[in-house]
């Protein structure tokens, strides 16, 4: 009986230890996504965004993209040391890293007061951030998963996924909180600090939380048949490549979906359709429930139906509803506008849910960190790092926003064939026989 309370327990702590780590993370990465899009193009390039705002707003957009490209390098060095020392240790690291960027950005001069400085500092900041959240996903997931019950590995691996959304009801619900409480003169001067100084107060938190967390104990598992001394990211590229490019193909539907809502809608509907920011905000924190919910969702119904055929169904619903979101979010109406991002989350949260457990079951043991945090990575690169940024070149271009539906269809279609590539993984072991290659291959039933 002791057992199994202790075992409760210690389930509870992961839980708790791999969703405050990514919430914070998120909300980081998400008050400058959201900021990005409302306000830091006249403060950090203030001469072009007075003479030629159309691409002022592309290069911030860009500016989320940047931080995408140093992802696989944060998920090849977090990878390779979670692989090796362990995956708690690089969970508290880099945590630190990305709160320790984050309150800098609240400390930054403008381009008023430092000039060209001022977006340097900040794109560098935003590169430390991209490499703390390359090494970050990969190894919450593993140590949700790897601490789960063989049949519960979706849900418990939803938890990691679930700090998305609840990162972003903290960034958005905040972000109209002080919108709503100052005048745009005061959020404009000082006001937009705030947001990234309490980043200070919740890294605090994480970090106490994560460290009362025990190791995944695979690899304990690992480290005591030494089976950690390998050299993980050179025999992943050897023996698992394959599966690092159908992780990377699986993701970057929902990433590019995802990132139309964090950044590319606030622009688009405050900017274009004249709405106000405040209730944009709101109905963001509105539509970031029902991604938080149907991630959960997602992560459950993948341990009953299977990780592949959840997939399937959610992006199933975003290819639909992708045309008629955007004809809802096109007419200005603040509750239609509502109702098209919250319909697009039912089909984010189940095409994301079952990530954490699909990809662990993807991998042997002894690679398995490098190979879920690198595929992620990349699929991050190519999905939502500049969706943002093409989203508004393309409405540039035509005039019209179902080019940019159309090019979230496509990227569905390619990641729903990555999935049923893959197959089903559902069942697989994750213990440390898989180090002996056999249950490398994935099932295809």
């Amino acid at each position: 009986m002791s057992n199994t309370v202790s075992r409760t327990q210690e389930e509870r702590r992961v839980l708790a230890g791999t969703l405050v780590g990514t919430t914070i993370e998120w909300y980081d990465f998400f008050i400058f996504a959201q900021l990005t899009a409302t306000l830091l193009t006249p403060l950090f390039l203030a001469p072009l965004g007075e003479s030629n705002p159309g691409l002022a707003q592309i290069l911030s957009f860009a500016m989320i993209g940047i931080s995408f490209f140093f992802r696989p390098l944060g998920a090849i060095i977090a990878g390779h040391l979670g692989d090796r020392y362990g995956r708690k240790k690089i969970l508290v690291l880099t945590l630190i890293l990305m709160g320790a960027a984050t309150a800098l950005i609240g400390v930054l001069p403008t381009y008023a007061t430092a000039g060209i400085l001022a977006p340097i500092l900040l794109v560098l900041l935003r590169v430390i951030q991209g490499f703390s959240a390359g090494g970050e996903w990969g190894g919450a997931a593993l140590m949700a998963v790897e601490h789960a019950p063989d049949h519960r590995r979706g849900y418990f691996g939803a938890y990691p996924q679930i700090g998305v959304p609840i990162g972003m009801i903290l960034a958005t619900g905040l972000l109209y909180i002080l919108r709503v409480a100052m005048t745009p003169e005061q959020f404009t001067a000082w006001g937009w600090r705030i947001p990234f100084l309490l980043s200070v107060a919740l890294i605090l938190v994480g970090y106490m939380i994560r460290r009362a967390v025990e190791e995944s104990p695979i690899f304990k598992q690992m480290a005591e048949r030494k089976a950690s001394e390998h050299t993980p990211l050179k025999e992943l590229m050897r023996s698992n490549f394959k599966q690092v490019v159908q992780a990377a193909l699986i993701f970057i539907s929902n990433n590019a979906a995802g990132y139309l809502v964090i950044a590319f809608f606030i622009s688009y509907t405050t900017k274009v359709l004249n709405m106000p920011v405040a209730p944009v905000l709101l109905a963001t924190t509105i539509g970031s429930f029902g991604w938080l919910i149907f991630t959960l969702v997602g992560g459950w119904l993948s341990d009953k139906i299977g990780r592949r055929a959840t997939f399937v169904w959610g992006y199933a619903l975003v290819f639909i509803w992708m045309i008629p979101m955007f004809m809802l979010v096109d007419t200005g109406n603040i509750y239609l506008y509502t109702l098209g991002i919250f319909v697009l989350t039912i089909g984010l949260g189940l095409s994301y849910g079952p990530q954490s457990a699909m990809y662990a079951e993807m991998f042997p043991a002894h690679i398995r960190y490098s190979g879920i945090s690198i595929g992620y990575a990349i699929g991050a690169i190519l999905g939502g790092a500049f969706a943002a940024t093409v989203a508004q070149i393309l409405l540039q271009a035509t005039g019209a926003s179902i080019s940019i539906a159309i090019y979230i269809m496509v990227l569905t279609i390619i990641s729903v064939a990555a999935v049923l590539w893959v197959g089903e993984t559902r069942g697989r072991s994750l213990h440390l026989e898989e180090v002996e290659g056999e249950s490398s291959k994935v099932d295809h039933a």
